[in-house]
């Protein structure tokens, strides 16, 4: 299940790529009209920052815009920015890989091996979706 602040995150982003290319977007209304409560966002979109999803600038004229077209930028990547991993269960992540507590070996674990092909699959839908296809919907 996606945390809320991935669903957050993603919101905030797809509004920026709603309005990719026309200037700086301010926190106010990504808050209003995502209805993200304004201190979360602030701490999301520093996180999206330091990602590399989002470029700001301070001031009356300031405010966030995406750092690249929204067609470069992948739900893959943004769950894996916020979540860590696309994996369910430690054991079948790719990047974040940790052994699971208190299970069998991993030779004997029927799990891991369901777990893997669910994270694959997982993998290969949101690597293929970028926030420019579900700006365009």
């Amino acid at each position: 299940m996606l945390s809320q602040r991935t669903r957050y995150a993603i919101r905030a982003l797809l509004h920026l790529g709603d309005h990719y290319g026309e200037g700086p977007i301010q926190l106010a209304e990504i808050a209003d009209k995502q209805n993200i409560p304004g201190k979360f966002l602030t701490v999301i979109l520093s996180e999206m920052k330091r990602a590399g999803f989002v470029e700001t600038m301070r001031g009356k004229e300031g405010g966030y815009w995406l750092s690249r077209p929204p067609s470069e930028i992948t739900y893959g990547d943004i769950v894996r920015a916020t979540r860590g991993s696309l994996a369910l269960v430690p054991c079948a992540a790719r990047l974040a890989y940790a052994p699971c507590d208190h299970c069998v070996t991993e030779a004997e674990c029927r799990l891991r091996a369901v777990m893997l092909s669910v994270r694959d699959e997982t993998a290969n839908i949101l690597d293929r979706l970028s926030l420019a296809e579900t700006v365009a919907i």
